[in-house]
């Protein structure tokens, strides 16, 4: 029941992040967005750290620089894709690999679901499919270059529960610490070579005008890491106490935290598809807890 809840309740502040994130990506660069929501994430952590047990170890510290350098990678493969669209398709496809994953190898390593635990993970990654299908009037067939990259991003996000389930019980957030400050190398470097080149390539350009832009999305960018990683911490939870397949499946539902954000502040329309989605999620952890 406990590790239900965690995983609707990650899926849905994933998706508050996410929401977040889109509107500091809009008025910085997703580099920068990212990079200053790697540093308040960890800003949180350093605050939590002392009320957490916590036990150092070289494996604990390895596999969260390690799921790091993943995020990073998958960041920079979900914002690829997605760039090139359609997001329609892209979006939920990212969603189902990222779950496939880690399933695939919890089942592998042994976990057993019963018939209503198989029958929720089949439900939740159709209500994955169907939450985040946005219908879109002469949508295009994606580009086999994005469906690799959306694949990839996939695979990479789930690859990311995967090292977090294989961090020593007793580490407590150091396996989150380790990925916030790999994260925020590399995406902060990343963002200022990109910007000496920008620099370059544009030497005219007024400078105080970007800073002006920058710092109208950077309150947006601080509270999506922050959000971001109070998930990540609800995650590393879950997979300690459940069953990563479980795990897995219920936060691959986090763009039902950004469509219902959507549809309260910014009043877009929920289509008909996307509440049988939602629906198909809440009973799929319904399932869950009964196979539990």
């Amino acid at each position: 029941m406990f590790t239900v809840i965690l995983g609707l309740s990650s899926a849905f502040i994933f998706g508050s992040a996410d929401f977040l994130g889109g509107f500091a990506a809009k008025r910085i660069s997703p580099i920068l967005t990212t990079a200053i929501g790697a540093i308040s994430g960890l800003v949180v952590l350093l605050i939590v750290f002392p009320f957490v047990a916590s036990v150092w170890s070289t494996e604990a510290v390895i596999l969260g620089l390690l799921s790091g350098v993943n995020g990073a990678i998958a960041i920079g493969l979900l914002y690829a894709c997605l760039a090139i669209g359609p997001m329609s398709i892209l979006s939920p496809l990212t969603a189902v690999v990222s779950a496939i994953v880690p399933v695939t190898v919890g089942l592998i390593s042994g976990e057993s679901l019963g018939f209503f635990g198989f029958v929720a993970i089949s439900l939740a990654l159709v209500a994955v499919v169907l939450v985040g299908f946005v219908p879109e009037k002469g949508a295009v067939r994606p580009s086999l270059r994005a469906l690799l990259m959306a694949i990839g991003a996939g695979a990479a996000i789930g690859l990311f529960l995967v090292i977090l389930d294989a961090t020593p019980d007793d580490s407590g957030i150091i396996p989150i610490l380790g990925n916030r400050v790999a994260n925020g190398l590399v995406m902060s470097s990343l963002f200022i070579v990109l910007t000496l080149i920008a620099r370059r390539k544009s030497a005219g350009a007024p400078i105080a005008a970007r800073a002006a832009i920058w710092r109208r999305g950077i309150y947006f960018a601080m509270a999506a890491g922050a959000l971001d990683v109070i998930a990540n911490m609800g995650i590393l939870v879950g997979v300690r106490i459940g069953d990563l397949s479980v795990i897995a499946v219920l936060t691959a539902l986090y763009p039902a935290g950004t469509v219902i954000l959507a549809a309260i502040v910014l009043r877009e329309r929920i289509a008909p598809v996307q509440y049988v989605g939602l629906v198909l999620g809440i009973l799929a952890g319904v399932l869950l807890v009964l196979s539990g």
